[in-house]
């Protein structure tokens, strides 16, 4: 026998459903998801960049410097010690007045002068800085630098970064006071430049870049920033030019080979596509364009003729002379 329908059994089946004042909203659920999967990619975001960062800025280098050993850290060594010596000779006067003969610029001088000067001053610590502290720095720089870039594209960083500090210095000064404080009173064309310091900011900066490592690139860079607001001098617009010039040179990376596959391919080219003779059939010969990038093809010889006038040159004679 079947049971009879009750209505009021069903209305409260019904009630306790979706639709039931027990059952919680969809929009109070909706909310606290979309706030947890936010917090879920911000960390996922954060873990991925410092691991990241982590493999290109330590672990790759150690593991150059496992396979070149000691010889990986040439540059480091040079400067450091370059630096130990100089600060050494710089505590007598008259080493003192040798390493400012040497190593010492300043943007009242001959440009020409400045430039005899400036690969010297890499290695001249500045006055008001902490030695030491200015020499770990610099061997971390340079080692890290080395193992990561290679030793040539290193030197051309540091010395790119140093000296486009010391030039927009001199384009500061000639412009004067003002200029919305881009400018620079004559006086100090008299202090002393930042030394090494700039090399190491421009250094880190660009290996933040190239590698994409936002920390590195904030401790450094960030830094450099923070100290020209704090202490507004010479060599914290030295610093802040450095850190401009090295991330230029970051954003160029990569884009050097090409820039040069296209100028040697203008220059081989000319004002338009090489012409290269093709052998035809018979005499006759025409002409093909010969792009920068193909191989000229390989000349078919012409084919010999033997006494029996096959033109197959393997056939051999027949027949009685």
């Amino acid at each position: 026998m079947e049971r009879p329908h009750n209505r009021a059994e069903d209305h409260g089946t019904r009630g306790s459903g979706p639709r039931g004042g027990a059952a919680p909203s969809a929009t109070g659920d909706g909310a606290p998801d979309r706030a947890a999967a936010a917090v879920r990619r911000v960390a996922l975001f954060i873990v991925r960049t410092v691991r990241g960062e982590w493999h290109g800025i330590v672990v790759d280098p150690v593991r150059q410097l496992l396979r070149r050993g000691l010889s990986g850290l040439v540059l480091a060594f040079v400067a450091a010690f370059g630096v130990i010596f100089f600060h050494a000779v710089a505590q007598h006067p008259t080493g003192a007045v040798a390493v400012r003969l040497l190593g010492g610029v300043y943007a009242d001088l001959p440009l020409w002068l400045a430039l005899l000067r400036t690969p010297v001053s890499l290695y001249v610590p500045a006055l008001d800085l902490p030695v030491w502290a200015g020499i770990t720095q610099l061997f971390l720089a340079f080692a890290l630098a080395e193992l990561a870039l290679g030793r040539a594209r290193t030197l051309a960083v540091a010395y790119a970064t140093t000296l486009a500090g010391t030039l927009t210095v001199r384009v500061m000064i000639a412009l004067g006071p003002g200029w919305w404080g881009l400018g620079l009173p004559p006086e100090i064309g008299r202090v002393l430049d930042t030394g090494p310091s700039a090399a190491v900011v421009g250094l880190f900066t660009y290996l933040s870049v190239v590698r994409r490592a936002p920390i590195v690139f904030t401790l450094t860079g960030g830094s450099m920033v923070w100290e020209s607001i704090a202490i507004p001098n010479l060599a914290g617009r030295e610093h802040l030019i450095a850190v401009a010039a090295a991330i230029l040179l970051g954003l160029l990376h990569g884009h050097g080979q090409g820039l040069r596959r296209r100028v040697w391919s203008v220059l081989r080219t000319g004002s338009g596509p090489a012409e290269a003779p093709v052998q035809g059939d018979g005499e006759r010969t025409r002409t093909a364009p010969l792009t920068p990038y193909d191989e000229p093809s390989a000349v078919k010889l012409p084919q010999q003729r033997t006494l029996t006038g096959s033109s197959n040159s393997m056939d051999t004679p027949t027949g009685t002379p």
